[in-house]
């Protein structure tokens, strides 16, 4: 057995023996028996087939809504995109809510509560000290009395103009939300939530897991070739969702070009996601996941002088592993974009982010995270026609 496999081996081993058995038999692969490893399809979702590159709303159309508000998902979905991401994290009565992170204060007027301004409090979040207002110290009827703001008003200030307009939403009114929009537009959306700091919610003593997996079933959205995608940057979770909570759709590993998931460095392991995206780990992983998720550095990595340079192996390695290949995330600000991209000088103003976006699909990524979904939708307009 090689290195790596006996280590793939030894991790699952050691965190199937941290989750508390279930009745139910696993609906997933077993370690000992890995799926085919085969070239990638094209990406198929629901009954009705979806376009391929996908476009993903990162948090809704973010860049033009507060993000994580219902708004922002139904402007995505009108604007073209394909699927809609919520991130997940918990309130202090177990409900999963959609917000960027445990801690709210960028994202919400909570600040602007005297009522709570005693819970203002530091936390150990992944094992970096973090002071602001945490879900978990908030009943899910005290989180709806909050209203969600822009999180990036000194680049977005015209998203300013919704501040205090809507609630913080749970991941069942997203999922509600997902059904109605496939019914108006006559075409499948799909559903790609993140689930947030596992480890630190099992920690409080609030594992998101078994909750989502639930609300996925009573959606009817946990099965296999369902439009439904849950995508987490620790790995414990997403083997403990495919081998004891029954969850029978669609896995993806997020990464990022450095550090390494923060439940493997809670127990000490010291990988990195570098050294879990090799050729030969992306074969041991897909026996649990079926796609990664790296940010765009990983695929297309920044010169010395800001520029894109040339794509790395890890497209053709994931494909050849059998994994689906997404990245995040694409942003219309000068700010974000690199030099050559750029429009004039304000940081705020629009750069030529359809160009980039090319970049990604010309480089063979199966799905992009965008705050703009339009631009996206349009730089694939001219990406398919080319092709032919």
């Amino acid at each position: 057995m090689t290195t790596t496999r006996l280590a793939a081996a030894t991790l699952a081993a050691a965190i199937l023996a941290s989750v508390p058995a279930m009745a139910s038999a696993a609906s997933g692969p077993q370690p000992h028996d890995p799926r085919p490893h085969q070239s990638v399809p094209a990406p198929k979702a629901g009954p009705r087939a979806m376009p391929h590159p996908l476009v993903i709303a990162h948090r809704g159309a973010s860049g033009y809504r507060p993000e994580h508000t219902l708004a922002a998902y139904e402007l995505a979905v009108a604007m073209g995109a394909d699927y809609i991401e919520p991130d997940l994290v918990m309130t202090k009565d177990g409900v999963p809510v959609d917000r960027h992170e445990a801690e709210i204060s960028g994202t919400t007027d909570v600040a602007d509560h005297p009522e709570f301004a005693a819970r203002k409090t530091t936390k150990m979040l992944d094992g970096v000290a973090t002071t602001g207002w945490f879900t978990e110290d908030f009943t899910l009827a005290e989180l709806k009395t909050l209203r969600a703001k822009e999180r990036l008003p000194e680049l977005r200030q015209q998203n300013t103009v919704y501040d205090g307009r809507w609630e913080v939403p749970t991941y069942e009114e997203v999922l509600q939300l997902r059904a109605e929009l496939s019914k108006k537009y006559k075409r499948e959306i799909g559903i790609i939530p993140e689930i947030k700091h596992s480890t630190y919610f099992k920690d409080a003593g609030l594992p998101a897991e078994r909750a989502v997996v639930d609300l996925t079933t009573e959606y009817k959205l946990n099965k296999k070739n369902a439009p439904m995608w849950i995508q987490s940057f620790e790995l414990s979770n997403l083997i403990e969702l495919r081998e004891k909570l029954g969850y029978k759709a669609n896995l993806v590993f997020l990464t990022t070009v450095k550090g390494g998931p923060y439940d493997l460095e809670a127990k000490g392991d010291p990988r990195t996601y570098a050294d879990l995206t090799t050729p030969e780990s992306l074969r041991e992983l897909r026996q649990w996941i079926d796609g990664i998720s790296p940010e765009k550095a990983a695929l297309i990595p920044r010169t010395a002088t800001g520029e894109l340079g040339q794509p790395t192996p890890l497209i053709k390695d994931a494909h050849a592993a059998g994994l689906q290949v997404a990245t995040w995330t694409f942003r219309a600000e000068n700010s974000f974009l690199p030099p050559a991209y750029r429009i004039g000088t304000d940081p705020a103003d629009y750069g030529r982010m359809m160009d980039e976006v090319r970049r990604y699909y010309d480089a063979g990524v199966d799905s992009v995270f965008c705050d703009n979904p339009d631009l996206c939708v349009e730089a694939r307009k001219d990406f398919l026609a080319e092709q032919g």
